[in-house]
């Protein structure tokens, strides 16, 4: 069976039944466990389906938030990216600072990654805060607001009331998108709570794997050459990464 057909084996799987696991497509196509992930992630960037846990599930449909990726969905891509990204920006991190750490899920890797507890964050998302609670930091601080359960970010009015009083030595945000000068996301919400942190900040630092340049998405919430420094991971390639070395500082690990 040529590749082709075995990721249209694959595709017909996942949206017949709704899901596939890393097993089924072993068991099936008599594959590697690693082949097996490779060809979820061939599909997965070509957004035909879903990378989950585990596994894979069928795009969803029938609503605005078809094309937005949920905190659980992206969970499961460029894990060993993310990682990576996040273990480099822990060494930013000063001890005695008030930091701004914003929703995704490379920023819950990084909260996992903070090398120190003698540490203020401020974050409104919900899933980056669990992780943290679990440690004993200086300060906490979980900013509330409208919930968008779909990625664990609290936005809105009273998001914003609160950030605006508030200043930060560094603001850690994500992005699902870098193309051209700027830097967006899905949601107008998330990306106005994110600008407002990055504004309010001393140093504006991005987290973003190499998968979200040169793409584009709804809302553009930052200019790139406004950001004090970039983030990515050793995949990101050379003519990328002088093009935007143009713009800002930008770094990817060795």
């Amino acid at each position: 069976m040529l590749k082709q057909e075995k990721l249209d084996v694959i595709l017909e799987i996942v949206n017949t039944r709704g899901t596939i696991t890393v097993k089924e497509i072993m068991n099936r196509l008599d594959i590697s466990d690693m082949t097996a992930r490779r060809y979820l992630q061939e599909l997965a960037d070509k957004d035909l389906l879903v990378r989950v846990h585990g596994g894979a599930e069928k795009l969803r449909s029938g609503s605005l938030l078809a094309n937005e990726r949920s905190n659980v969905e992206k969970q499961g891509l460029q894990i060993a990216e993310k990682q990576e990204i996040a273990k480099f920006a822990g060494h930013l991190v000063e001890e005695r600072e008030t930091i701004f750490i914003g929703p995704g899920t490379t920023l819950e890797f990084f909260a996992r990654e903070l090398p120190i507890d003698n540490i203020r964050v401020v974050t409104n998302s919900l899933p980056v805060f669990i992780i943290l609670n679990e440690r004993k930091l200086t300060d906490l601080i979980l900013i509330g607001g409208n919930y968008r359960e779909i990625t664990g970010a609290f936005v809105g009015t009273l998001t914003l009331q609160d950030i605006e009083s508030l200043q930060f030595s560094k603001a850690f945000v994500s992005c699902n998108g870098i193309k051209d000068h700027a830097i967006a996301t899905f949601s107008e919400d998330e990306g106005e709570v994110q600008k407002l942190a990055l504004n309010n900040a001393n140093k504006k630092i991005l987290l973003a794997d190499h998968s979200k340049f040169n793409k584009f998405d709804f809302y553009t919430f930052y200019n790139i050459s406004d950001i004090d420094t970039i983030i990515s991971d050793s995949k990101l390639n050379q003519e990328t990464l002088q093009d935007l070395s143009k713009q800002t500082n930008i770094i990817k690990p060795q």
